[in-house]
């Protein structure tokens, strides 16, 4: 959510016509905290806050508080800035790397098929067919260490450390524990 007010003291710029009551597509409401609005721009939704409505033609600024998220509001108002200026956002500031939301999907499709009573073995074949298991040596196989570690990711993630990917880590840390 980014936190936005007309500017003061700066003069209309003719160059941004960002009436929020008439972007199409866009929702706007009240709130006992002030205006919430979700505006579609330059191919992304942007949430943004409010404490009172500009007036049409006003210049609006961003409120960039310092504290443990400023490097995610930060990109945001970048990417909003953009879509204003019709350029390319680049990348979400929440977006999980490829590798990343790969891991997690297997880790829940793993803890679902523990969960269901199936063996490592199992879910190894499910998983990843049953061409990737060795026929011997199963019980030392690094794709038995695997499964299980998804396993465990999975139910971690299951039972609430889904909330970690929320919030915001350094770009290679995405904790779950």
């Amino acid at each position: 959510m980014l936190p936005i007010h007309p500017a003061i003291g700066l003069r209309s710029s003719k160059r941004y016509d960002l009436d929020l009551a008439k972007l199409t597509g866009s929702e706007l409401r009240r709130a006992p905290d002030g205006w919430h609005a979700v505006v579609p721009l330059g191919g992304a939704k942007h949430r943004l806050w409010l404490r009172e409505l500009p007036s049409s033609r006003s210049v609006i600024a961003v409120d960039l508080p310092l504290d443990r998220d400023f490097d995610v509001r930060l990109r945001a108002a970048q990417r909003f800035w953009r879509a204003l200026e019709q350029r390319p956002l680049g990348p979400s500031p929440r977006a999980l790397p490829i590798q990343t939301r790969h891991r997690l999907i297997l880790a829940l499709r793993a803890a679902d098929g523990w969960l269901e009573g199936n063996s490592y073995r199992k879910i190894a074949q499910g998983l990843f067919g049953a061409l990737r298991i060795p026929d011997r040596g199963w019980k030392t196989s690094d794709l038995r260490s695997r499964i299980i570690r998804l396993v465990k990711l999975g139910l971690r993630l299951i039972r609430g450390g889904y909330r970690a990917l929320l919030r915001h880590k350094r770009k290679d840390k995405y904790d779950v524990s």
